[in-house]
């Protein structure tokens, strides 16, 4: 049985952190640029100071996903407590039904019990999950490009 819980991520950074490296692998960029090395120190004081929201997906236990997210008033609007998503994952043997509903459901009623009035969530491009956002009723509102800067494969890019 899949469950949806809100966790603290300074007690459960040590059982998030085996899932990262194959979530890395799957979902980042320039990979062979910018190795997975996480600002632990930051989450961890963002956490201490309540701006940290961590929902985890369990499967009779067993993580299975995760969304962390920050809490925070957003820079253009004070009055706005918003959720901007950082991260989340879906183990691969668990897409397709219907987990990432199940940690959503769990994001966003935590969400409104901390009082959050809007919420960003983002989607890679080469493994689009915009259909789990569309169907929560989520609006497309802006698409970001990325251009590595620092490197041989910028020099590539340039000469292209």
């Amino acid at each position: 049985m899949i469950t949806a819980q809100v966790e603290s991520l300074s007690e459960r950074l040590g059982e998030l952190m085996p899932l990262f490296p194959e979530h890395y692998k799957e979902l980042a960029l320039n990979q062979d640029q910018v190795p997975l090395d996480p600002q632990y120190e930051e989450y961890l004081r963002r956490d201490a100071a309540g701006g940290v929201m961590l929902v985890t997906l369990r499967d009779l236990g067993k993580l299975v996903g995760y969304f962390v997210g920050f809490v925070a008033p957003g820079l253009h609007y004070r009055t706005c407590l918003t959720l901007t998503m950082d991260i989340f994952w879906v183990h691969p043997s668990h897409r397709g039904g219907r987990a990432g509903f199940i940690l959503f459901d769990a994001v966003e009623k935590e969400a409104k019990r901390r009082g959050v009035q809007r919420m960003f969530v983002g989607s890679k491009c080469h493994k689009d999950a915009s259909f789990l956002f569309e169907r929560r009723g989520y609006e497309r509102c802006e698409v970001y490009y990325t251009a590595w800067l620092g490197g041989a494969a910028d020099a590539a890019r340039e000469a292209a």
